[in-house]
């Protein structure tokens, strides 16, 4: 079975005033009907990997890349029309903080509806009862008095599932989760987690899952991309993710606070080695 999602030499770079600047240098990956974790620290291009995916980087910006195709369309070459045609439709992406996501000036039953009326042609009632139907399944509690809501009324954790209520309304075939439930309780986290597995294992769903959380990418999912710099330094098994052996990811591990550890200052990270330097693919 072909790939749902190849991207080879995927490069993004932003022309500044000092010169261009490379945010992803030279990423290559393949993604079937699976979850793939993306991990690494802030900036090392996990997000930019997952916007370029959907043609989300604006100018000053710049996608590069020998070949990015889904599921039989050429994302490089694609017009924006086309583009729009899969975005939201075939593939989501919900963002890291819905502050700005979320139309500030639209309620969110609006929000909720809009593609699903002028997308999907549904009426009014058809698309209001699916949009409840996505605000209970992602545990939000009175889901009536949230359609009505603005973002500005909503806490950042219910901000956040009605982000994933808007991504997963359309059930699209690649959904691209960037820090999903970092703002959302262990229960009702739990719970979203088991949404996207279902949405795996019984649609066939292809999920990019972005996370600095190296114990629930561990345990969610099937394989894991270490980003560092730009690139990829290690690609690793998910249930293996632990015993990872490059000095960038046992560094990471190495960060992780541990119950019942030492109170000594974490250990600092060597980063003299040619990996350092730049990176390994």
């Amino acid at each position: 079975m072909s790939p749902l999602l190849e991207v080879q030499n995927l490069r993004v770079t932003f022309d500044t005033e000092t010169g261009p600047v490379e945010a992803v240098r030279g990423v290559s990956f393949s993604l079937g009907r699976e979850r793939l974790g993306i991990v690494g620290e802030s900036g090392s291009g996990k997000t930019m990997t997952g916007r370029s995916v959907l043609r989300l980087i604006r100018p000053p910006g710049r996608i590069q890349a020998d070949r990015m195709v889904f599921d039989g369309h050429d994302l490089m070459t694609a017009g924006e029309r086309e583009m729009r045609a899969l975005r939201g439709k075939r593939i989501g992406m919900v963002m890291q903080d819905p502050k700005y996501s979320l139309n500030p000036v639209m309620n969110v039953g609006d929000q909720l509806t809009e593609g699903l009326r002028r997308r999907d042609g549904l009426g009014r009632a058809d698309a209001r009862a699916k949009a409840l139907a996505a605000l209970e399944a992602v545990q939000i509690r009175n889901p009536e008095r949230v359609l009505t809501a603005y973002p500005h009324e909503l806490s950042g954790g219910m901000g956040q599932r009605v982000m994933i209520a808007m991504m997963l309304i359309p059930e699209p075939d690649l959904l691209i989760a960037d820090e999903p439930t970092s703002a959302l309780d262990v229960t009702v986290q739990a719970e979203v987690l088991s949404i996207l597995d279902r949405l795996v294992r019984d649609r066939g769903m292809g999920l990019i899952f972005i996370s600095h959380d190296l114990r629930l990418v561990a345990r969610f999912c099937d394989r894991v991309l270490v980003m560092y710099k730009g690139k990829i330094v290690e690609e690793i098994a998910a249930g293996r993710l632990m015993q990872a052996q490059h000095p960038y990811t046992q560094g990471l591990l190495n960060c992780l606070p541990r119950i019942g550890g030492s109170r000594a200052a974490l250990p600092v990270l060597d980063r003299s080695g040619g990996w350092a330097q730049e990176g390994t693919q």
